[in-house]
C-alpha cells in the first residue's frame, strides 16, 4: 500500500522545522547506508545526536502521535527516530530496499522495517528532480509532494530518488515496525477502517456498523504483534 497523508505538519510547526534544516550542520548521508545502499548513495543528512536533530525527531514524532490516518495505515509498534536529508547540486539516490531491521541509536532497540516514510520539507517548486520513485507489482510510482504531506510505503519496495538538477529536496525519513507485519493484512485492515469512518459518518452506529467495527478488532486481535 502506497498512501499520500496530506498535512502532517501545521503551518507553524513547518516553518520552524525549515529554518532548523536551512541552519543545520549536514554530514555525509553515507553515515546511515547499509553495505549495498552506500554504493548508490550521494546526500546530506543530519546527524542525529545533534540539538537540532532532536528537536525536529520530537516535533515530527509529536506530529505522527496525533494523525489519525498514519495510525490506521501504519498500525505502529515501534518508530525509528525520525532523519533529515538534503539533496542538491545533482545528488540522487540509486535503486535500492531499505535494511531489514535497524538499531535505535538513543533506545538500543531493534526496529524492524515494516513501513516507510518520507515527509517533504520543502515544496515541489523550489527544486526540480529529487522524486521518490517506488516500485511495486503495478508499476513505478513517481512521489514529489507538498511541504508538510508524507508518503508511506512498504519497506519492501525497490525505491530510488531521481537527481535534484536545482534547489534543495529537504525531507524526513524512517521507518515503522507495525503491529501488523504482512503488507496485505495491513491493507485489507485499513480499507476496513476506512469504509467504517465513513459509514459512521453517514448513518452514525447501526447494528450492521457495530459488527464491522468488531470484526475490524478481531482481525486485528488475531494478527498484531504486541
Amino acid at each position: 500500500m502506497l498512501l499520500h497523508i496530506p498535512g502532517v505538519l501545521s503551518a507553524e510547526e513547518l516553518a520552524h522545522g525549515r529554518q532548523l534544516l536551512l541552519n543545520a550542520d549536514w554530514a555525509d548521508g553515507r553515515i546511515t547506508a547499509g553495505t549495498q545502499s552506500a554504493q548508490v548513495k550521494r546526500n546530506l543528512q543530519l546527524p542525529q545526536h545533534l540539538d537540532a536533530a532532536r528537536e525536529l525527531q520530537a516535533m515530527v514524532e509529536a506530529a505522527l502521535k496525533r494523525n489519525s490516518l498514519f495510525f490506521s495505515a501504519a498500525l505502529p509498534k515501534k518508530v525509528f527516530p525520525p532523519l533529515f536529508n538534503c539533496y542538491q547540486g545533482g545528488m540522487d539516490f540509486g535503486n535500492h530496499v531499505d535494511n531489514a531491521v535497524r538499531s535505535d541509536p538513543f533506545s538500543g532497540d531493534w526496529v524492524r522495517t515494516d513501513v516507510s516514510c518520507t515527509l517533504f520539507f520543502t515544496h515541489p517548486e523550489e527544486y526540480d528532480g529529487g522524486e521518490l520513485i517506488v516500485e511495486d507489482t503495478y508499476g513505478l510510482h513517481s512521489v514529489k509532494l507538498p511541504a508538510g504531506d508524507m508518503v508511506l510505503y512498504p519497506s519492501t519496495s525497490l525505491h530510488r530518488v531521481e537527481p535534484v538538477t536545482r534547489g534543495a529536496r529537504i525531507a524526513s525519513f524512517f521507518w515503522t515496525q507495525s503491529m501488523i507485519r504482512d503488507d496485505a493484512k495491513r491493507g485489507l485492515l485499513f480499507d476496513m477502517d476506512m469504509a467504517i469512518s465513513r459509514l459512521r459518518g453517514a448513518q452514525g452506529d447501526t447494528e450492521e456498523l457495530v459488527t464491522l467495527t468488531a470484526t475490524y478488532h478481531n482481525l486485528l486481535r488475531m494478527w498484531a504483534e504486541l
